[in-house]
């Protein structure tokens, strides 16, 4: 075990402990004081030495145990996620949350691990084997709609959506034909131009027909501020507005540390979780901002190293999962508020309070760290997966 721990990526933990050290910073900034809210950045803390743990532990693991039991995990997730519908609390307008014991346990944070090692594991069997259309990338995209389509009825997008990003980065690295890639991009990129085509120009009918389909009230107040802010109301708008402001005020290095105007006075909903990023731009600036982002682009370069460096087939394609995931959190959390994407409520990885979404990404780095440690020894002694597919090309 001594020698496993010598073998763990050193960079990945510096990394780590620095975002850390921002996460209990920049949450204390915005609730120190603050009734209901007081000392959140020691509760953080105690979510962050459950993190390590989890790190840690999930390292020592060998990844492909998991990948070998991943239909089984799969099956456990989407029961997971079912459950919220007869027990889930609402938080944030969204269904969401388990309550155990007194924990807090979001099922649609902890099912994107769930799907990149049930993805992969599909992946690995497939033995670098083109995919199929048919054969191949329709059953997986159904086994990737059906966790998008019960998540997104628990009104939250910006979980559901991941589920689609991890899907497209693992077929991509999953050896599908290039003319299936192309196909799909023009189709996935034609059907979004026209649906904020259609929503800007035919706007009450866009309203109507989403009304019917999930709900107006949810995705109107996300969609309007991003695409149509004459219109938005001065409550769907509040948030996204507010949080332009206070990045550009915080300039090139920021109004100081407990000094942000904006967040100081309550005037950005949920800085502490998902509009933390606004605290760091305003209070740091642009030169803060930017060391947060040097610390992600460490982060993900050198778990793409690991990914280049590993000898098996299952772990570049959790890594690649995991990799897709993440950059579309932190793509979709900033995006949000410079006026680039919708506002879905994600978190910013490693820095949002949250106890679920850290652990998950934590044990998401673990798994990574599980790859480094295990992922040396040849192929042949990878478990077989739970998947089984015809031998014949689709």
């Amino acid at each position: 075990m001594l020698q496993k721990f010598k073998k763990i990526d050193g960079s990945i933990v510096v990394v780590l402990v620095l975002l850390m050290v921002i996460s209990l910073f920049s949450i204390y900034s915005v609730t120190h004081g603050r009734a209901g809210w007081d000392g959140s950045h020691l509760q953080m803390l105690k979510y962050y030495i459950l993190g390590f743990i989890a790190f840690f532990g999930l390292a020592l693991l060998d990844y492909r145990l998991l990948v070998k039991y991943a239909l089984y995990i799969y099956l456990f997730g989407i029961g997971l996620l079912a459950l919220v519908f007869l027990i889930g609390k609402v938080r944030n307008g969204a269904q969401g949350w388990l309550e155990i014991s007194g924990l807090s346990l979001q099922p649609a944070e902890l099912f994107k691990l769930i799907l990149i090692l049930f993805l992969a594991s599909v992946l690995v069997f497939k033995n670098k084997q083109k995919l199929g259309f048919r054969r191949d990338v329709v059953p997986l995209g159904l086994l990737t709609l059906l966790p998008f389509g019960i998540v997104i009825s628990q009104n939250d997008l910006g979980n559901a959506l991941s589920y689609i990003i991890i899907l497209f980065g693992l077929l991509w690295i999953g050896n599908i034909k290039f003319t299936h890639a192309l196909i799909g991009i023009l189709l996935i990129g034609g059907t979004m131009g026209a649906g904020i085509w259609s929503y800007i120009n035919y706007h009450e009918q866009s309203l109507a027909f989403i009304e019917k389909v999930v709900g107006r009230d949810h995705l109107v107040s996300r969609f309007d501020p991003w695409l149509m802010p004459q219109l938005a109301s001065s409550d769907d708008s509040y948030q996204t507005r507010n949080a332009k402001l206070a990045i550009a005020s915080g300039g090139m290095s920021g109004e100081g540390y407990l000094q942000g105007s904006s967040v100081q006075k309550n005037l950005v909903p949920y800085a502490y979780a998902d509009s933390i990023f606004v605290q760091i731009a305003e209070e740091f600036g642009f030169v803060g901002s930017a060391v947060l982002l040097l610390l992600y682009f460490i982060l993900i370069h050198r778990m793409i190293l690991i990914a280049l460096e590993c000898r098996d087939r299952g772990g570049p394609f959790i890594i690649v999962g995991i990799v897709a995931m993440m950059l579309y959190q932190i793509f979709e959390n900033i995006g949000a508020f410079i006026g680039l994407m919708p506002l879905t409520g994600i978190t910013l990885p490693f820095i949002s309070y949250g106890g679920t979404s850290l652990l998950i990404n934590m044990a998401s780095i673990g798994l990574v760290m599980s790859v480094k440690l295990h992922g040396q020894q040849q192929e042949e002694d990878l478990p077989k997966a739970s998947y089984t597919a015809p031998a014949r090309q689709g």
